[in-house]
């Protein structure tokens, strides 16, 4: 079976991509700037905003962090966007979820100037998305990283039948209409899945490429996939283990080693989709300050 390297294609990537941000500074004297907004103190937050200030960094671009107090009004917020979203030094602006309950999250990501919504989650990049206007876009980033995966590694997607079993904003969604479009790396047949399907093994046993993203942790096992089936593996879910030294690993949604007997390739959990969403994200940071520049 072939195991989908994730952190060995983000590795890659952020080579690449540095090399990029080095030929637009010799071509306009400037370098791509993303600024990240965290509110309040959630520790899993911080570290996930830190990761990103320290790639950014490494590849040449300018990472800047506005840290807001945990009782941040919405207005406060908003006001710290709409001054971004007319800073020209600042190319792709991401604010770290799960926000504060005083503050309407649909409200944050409408306020985004959506050539600057590198995540990918306004609506008019979603919208264009779906219409297959991808160059004119930001694609959500771990659904971006997957397609990223899949083109690298030459897995056969034409007239594929791909699963989707999740359905949020953030990957089923956007995942399931990259796979629709006729792109070298999508052009598939798609089915979504989600918590209301009856019969979900009915589905996944369909599916030449099958996608979990749905968080919880060995949902997807062995009988209910076909052999030599893809299988991308979403989740990142902690499950107690008294045997490591923090008392839990992390497993994704698909049982790894029941499954893995069965298809031909698939991705590890961690180190399969999880370190391309950053990459991704500098990678949508880059193409922002491109489009600004006519590059």
């Amino acid at each position: 079976m072939l195991i989908i390297d994730g952190k060995k294609v983000s590795l890659d990537l952020k080579n690449e991509l540095k090399a990029s941000v080095e030929t637009c500074q010799a071509q306009t004297g400037k370098v791509p700037g993303l600024t990240v907004i965290i509110v309040g103190h959630d520790p899993a937050s911080q570290v996930y905003v830190r990761n990103k200030a320290k790639t950014c960094k490494e590849i040449g671009m300018i990472s800047t962090v506005i840290e807001m107090a945990a009782d941040t009004t919405e207005k406060d917020l908003l006001d710290t966007i709409h001054r971004l979203n007319n800073d020209p030094a600042v190319h792709g602006i991401l604010v770290q979820q799960p926000l504060p309950k005083q503050i309407d999250e649909f409200a944050v990501t409408l306020a985004i100037d959506p050539s600057k919504d590198v995540d990918g989650f306004h609506p008019e990049n979603l919208g264009r998305l779906v219409m297959g206007h991808l160059d004119k876009c930001f694609v959500s980033c771990t659904p971006y990283g997957i397609l990223e995966l899949l083109g690298r590694y030459k897995i056969e997607t034409k007239g594929k039948h791909c699963v989707v079993v999740g359905r949020s904003n953030i990957v089923g969604k956007p995942m399931a209409n990259l796979m629709l479009q006729k792109l070298e790396a999508t052009n598939c047949t798609v089915t979504i899945c989600h918590s209301a399907t009856k019969n979900i093994p009915f589905y996944t046993r369909q599916a030449d490429i099958l996608i979990a993203a749905i968080g919880k942790a060995g949902f997807i096992t062995a009988d209910m996939v076909k052999p030599g089936v893809v299988v991308i593996d979403v989740g990142i879910n902690r499950i107690e283990d008294p045997s490591t030294k923090s008392g839990y690993r992390l497993v994704g949604d698909v049982d790894f080693e029941g499954v893995s007997a069965v298809a031909s390739a698939m991705t590890p959990v961690p180190g399969g989709v999880g370190p391309m969403t950053i990459a991704m994200l500098l990678k949508n940071t880059l193409q922002s300050f491109q489009r600004k520049n006519d590059l």
